[in-house]
């Protein structure tokens, strides 16, 4: 089999900037962004809205740790944990 050729490599550098920007030798002037439409258009299909959260629940934990009275349960931490290993791995 013969050897298979890929040319001459050259360095990792920054982007070159002829092959970043397209310009127009004859008339000196740069092709602007500006005047193109958006590359990405937002949709409020998407949009997430209000972040689900019971504000009176969050001040009676935040309470309760201050005050040094929450129950910390190790097992039930750990199973916390892999249950949600286990949901990010399944996709669900």
């Amino acid at each position: 089999m013969p050897p298979i050729e890929v040319g001459p490599l050259r360095a990792l550098g920054a982007i070159e900037t002829r092959l970043a920007r397209k310009t127009s030798e004859s008339s000196g002037q740069s092709v602007r962004a500006e005047t193109a439409e958006p590359a990405v258009v937002k949709s409020d299909v998407l949009e997430a809205g209000d972040i689900p959260v019971d504000s009176e629940r969050v001040e009676i934990i935040r309470k309760a740790v201050q005050e040094g009275t929450y129950p910390v349960i190790p097992a039930k931490i750990a199973d916390a944990v892999i249950a949600a290993g286990l949901l990010l791995r399944s996709g669900k």
